[in-house]
């Protein structure tokens, strides 16, 4: 008599594993998500503030929303370091050994950009107490801050690609779009490093396209080959496009004024940052003819991918910063006239008027630096958006 034993199959095991290595990270995920989102969103709010009230205190909402992200990421990332380091099971078979903790690399990275950013607020508030009560953007304790920033950016990124490596079906696709709009903060911090070089009265110059090109391509590209979505730049682009527009129509609702003098501005509202930069249009062309080179040579697709979304860009953003100058756009949806507190009436941005060109030789020269270092950015996207394609711990 012949007799059947039932049991579990070797497969159920391997992918009750993988699902378990993937559950136990997935959500450290939406909680970089969360902390990029709450970060931006505070620095945006930030900016403003300096802009509308000058910097009365540290401890004002912005501030403290820029840090819940910096909490949130830490907190996250620490329980599943120690959960993993601890506790065992599958997930370590999937984890790095840092020190003698175990965890995915994501959280590491998570962690310590979560530690860089708490570092920096009582360096910063120093920095203020010492040199002044407002400074500009670029300063040591807001380059800490930064890199505290792109570390938790990053980290969700590095975990994020691990998983989406792992997964597939329905949980991948989903991942893909958390990468996505993980992406797409990036991007928001990157071009609010970028705003004393890119504001509109640049734009008829070489200096903001070259501000620009750097790194931009290198995070969509990189990300868009990890996705593999078809229209992964536009909806990375689309996400800055969307959170700049929004801020610029919400942030004017709420009554302030300032308290820092000389006040130059009669100002109402909180100020809202500029109008944001046309990233999404070349962004779109790009994913709309890439089909067409997916089988080209690295450097042929870092040709056709650098010069021509540079390209689309400045033909489209030249033109467009002639407008926000003009008196057409003088409405609430491209809120031009939103200037600081602290903005003399004889600022260019004030009179509506561009910074004056660069001579010919010199507006070539920087151009041209502007598509190598984009087709370089190309390249470099290329290259680890492969590696990245690699990476399951």
């Amino acid at each position: 008599m012949n007799t059947t034993t039932i049991g579990s199959h070797p497969s159920v095991g391997i992918a009750s594993g993988v699902e378990s290595r993937t559950a136990n990270a997935a959500w450290l995920g939406w909680a970089g998500l969360i902390a990029s989102a709450a970060i931006a969103t505070g620095v945006y709010w930030d900016i403003s503030w300096h802009e509308t009230i000058g910097r009365d205190s540290f401890w004002t909402p912005a501030h403290l929303l820029i840090q819940f992200g910096a909490i949130v990421a830490g907190l996250a990332s620490s329980l599943v370091i120690f959960r993993t380091t601890f506790a065992g099971g599958p997930a370590r078979q999937s984890s790095v050994n840092v020190l003698g903790f175990r965890g995915p690399l994501g959280a590491f990275i998570l962690a310590w950009g979560g530690a860089a950013m708490l570092t920096s607020a009582p360096f910063d508030n120093w920095w203020h107490n010492a040199y002044g009560l407002d400074v500009k953007i670029v300063s040591p304790p807001h380059m800490l801050l930064a890199l505290g920033i792109f570390g938790i950016n990053w980290g969700a990124v590095f975990l994020t690609a691990a998983l989406i490596n792992r997964s597939e079906g329905v949980e991948r696709k989903h991942l893909e779009y958390l990468l996505l709009a993980i992406g797409g903060f990036i991007l928001i911090q990157t071009q609010t490093l970028k705003l004393e070089y890119t504001g509109k009265m640049w734009h008829h110059s070489a200096v903001p396209y070259l501000v620009i090109s750097i790194g931009l391509l290198f995070l969509l590209e990189a990300l868009a080959r990890v996705s593999g979505l078809r229209w992964a730049r536009t909806i990375i682009t689309g996400v800055y496009t969307a959170f700049g527009m929004l801020t610029l129509w919400i942030l004017p609702l709420f009554p302030a004024s300032p308290k820092l003098g000389p006040v130059y501005q009669n100002i109402t509202h909180m100020v809202p940052l500029p109008f944001p930069i046309l990233l999404v249009v070349p962004a779109f062309f790009m994913d709309l003819v890439w089909p067409r080179f997916k089988h080209s040579s690295r450097w042929t697709q870092s040709l056709v991918g650098g010069v021509g979304y540079l390209a689309i860009l400045i033909a489209v953003q030249w033109p467009f910063a002639t407008f926000l100058m003009s008196p057409a756009a003088q409405n609430w949806v491209f809120a031009p006239n939103n200037y600081p507190y602290f903005a003399r009436p004889d600022f260019p941005e004030v009179r509506r008027v561009f910074l004056p060109p660069e001579s010919s030789s010199t507006l070539f020269t920087l151009m041209g630096l502007a598509f190598a270092v984009s087709i370089v950015s190309m390249w470099l996207g290329i290259a680890f958006g492969d590696w990245l394609k690699k990476i399951k711990r």
